[in-house]
């Protein structure tokens, strides 16, 4: 492992942090909605999130711990790499939105969706960040085994997540954003972008 096994355990420590301030910072962002008339959905799918992603935490430490696995140091200085573009883009849709980030799916009927910043090339930049955290942390610490599970998973989440925000934004977001791809700008949209459907009336 060309990063050592201390390194790699304080780069999870800190991604614990993030979570921690990120689940604060989206309690007070839900309140301020609220107080506005802003409703949630998905409340369902959302816990099971929240179990997964600090699973996905523990399953890292437990692997690069007990079941290490050596790798190119060019492969944990990739993953590296691509966690740090995953978190520029993850702030980048954080600043964005400002107090209308959330993890979770809270839509305000009287504001327009964004189409700035990151969404100005695709509908899901935060959704992106995720899938490539979710693939490039583990490898930082060998933790392959992990970053295969993890991203299945992942992938399986957001089949019922994301759906279920593009349906909960409605008309506004399909006008706003439909003709842009879910992950990848500049594309034509295929298979893995679907045009967003309309809730019914």
């Amino acid at each position: 492992m060309v990063i050592s096994l201390r390194t790699y355990l304080l780069i999870l420590a800190l991604l614990v942090v993030e979570r921690v301030f990120e689940i604060d910072r989206a309690r007070r962002n839900a309140r301020r909605a609220f107080q506005h008339g802003a409703v949630e959905v998905g409340q369902a799918h959302y816990r099971v999130m929240v179990a997964f992603h600090a699973l996905f935490i523990v399953s890292c430490a437990a692997e690069a711990v007990f079941f290490p696995h050596a790798f190119a140091p060019a492969v944990a200085w990739l993953a590296l790499s691509a966690e740090i573009v995953a978190q520029a883009l993850r702030y980048w849709a954080v600043a964005t939105l400002g107090d209308r980030w959330n993890t979770r799916i809270i839509v305000s009927p009287d504001r327009a969706p964004a189409t700035d910043g990151p969404y100005r090339f695709m509908r899901h930049p935060n959704y992106l960040a995720v899938v490539i955290e979710i693939a490039a942390v583990p490898m930082i610490g060998g933790a392959i085994f992990t970053a295969i599970a993890f991203s299945i998973g992942n992938a399986l989440i957001l089949a019922v997540r994301i759906p279920a925000e593009e349906r909960a934004m409605g008309g506004r977001y399909a006008d706003a954003l439909g003709s842009r791809r879910r992950f990848f700008p500049g594309l034509r949209r295929g298979r893995d972008s679907p045009a967003i459907s309309r809730p019914d009336p």
